[in-house]
């Protein structure tokens, strides 16, 4: 089979489970190779190894059922980053790099702000890493920052399966220095953490109950307990399938571990972004703001600790 055929075998079999086959296709020939999309574009006559084809005909069963790509592949890129990824965790989003982005200016003017203190920040449900990791090699890029002014990062995640993927991701994505800038801790939201920092951030599960159990019924194998936002402290269902009941919690939660002139930066839906802003109002929160995503939807609520 030549990379020309696999790509008509991909396509074909996988048109009915997915709106992406073309794209698919290309980029499980990429993971499947070793090689990048110009390989792949360029060399339509190079024959796959007999392993190769049998490979790829798991990969192509599994996607024809409905599990993502990322997952069948391992890998997703994200903030400009190559990010491990299994079904211990959500798959990152385009849109969660608002998050990223605004995370990155309200720390780099802290940063500048603070000339003689570290700052420390919480990704609080931080999954793959892929929040606090971009968030921390951004800072790090940044010629202006040198390391030893560099915050240090805590990883919670009520999921020990989802730190072991953020701390693979951490030791792909970091040097052994950077890496000392970073600690992971497994924690039911601050149960576990009883310090203040200058900055939390986070991408809770925020999907209504009944939402989450109906996504994934196409067969994508995400953890659900990544996206029922509708949890409660006990892990059952709170009753509420307005996908804020594990919002509501972090935030009061977070309101008493923020430092004085502390921020607070959480992703939500875009259904449920206007009422994630009133609660915060509404429970003495700060400077509360609503971001768009790159499609103009109300995706993240920025504000700081009450004064």
């Amino acid at each position: 089979m030549t990379i020309q055929d696999a790509k008509k075998y991909i396509a074909e079999k996988i048109k009915a489970s997915s709106p992406s086959a073309a794209l698919d296709a290309d980029v499980l020939l990429q993971a499947l190779l070793g090689k990048d999309k110009t390989f792949v574009l360029l060399n339509r006559d190079h024959k796959l190894s007999p392993d190769q084809e049998g490979r790829l005909q798991e990969w192509v069963s599994a996607r024809a059922q409905g599990l993502p790509v990322a997952y069948i592949t391992g890998q997703k890129e994200f903030y400009g980053l190559s990010f491990y990824v299994n079904q211990s965790v959500l798959i990152p989003k385009a849109d969660t790099e608002i998050l990223v982005a605004r995370a990155v200016e309200v720390l780099a003017d802290k940063i500048y702000l603070n000339p003689n203190s570290i700052l420390t920040v919480c990704d609080m449900c931080s999954g793959s890493g892929c929040v606090a990791l971009s968030v921390l090699r951004s800072l790090i890029d940044d010629e202006r920052i040198p390391l030893e002014r560099i915050p240090k990062f805590t990883l919670a995640d009520i999921s020990a399966a989802a730190l072991d993927v953020s701390q693979k991701n951490a030791r792909a994505l970091l040097t052994p220095d950077q890496l000392q800038k970073v600690r992971f801790v497994q924690s039911n939201l601050f149960d576990a953490l009883p310090q203040k920092f200058d900055a939390i951030l986070s991408n809770p599960p925020y999907v209504p109950h009944d939402q989450a159990r109906s996504l994934l019924a196409d067969g994508r194998g995400e953890p659900l307990l990544a996206l029922d936002g509708d949890i409660s402290a006990t892990g059952d269902f709170s009753g509420t399938d307005d996908g804020l009941e594990v919002f509501r919690r972090l935030a009061l939660e977070a309101r008493g571990h923020l430092s004085p002139s502390g921020d607070f930066l959480c992703e939500t839906g875009e259904y449920n972004a206007d009422a994630a802003a009133d609660f915060l109002r509404s429970n003495a929160f700060s400077d509360v703001k609503i971001e768009l995503d790159l499609e103009g939807q109300k995706r993240v609520v920025v504000s700081r600790a009450p004064k």
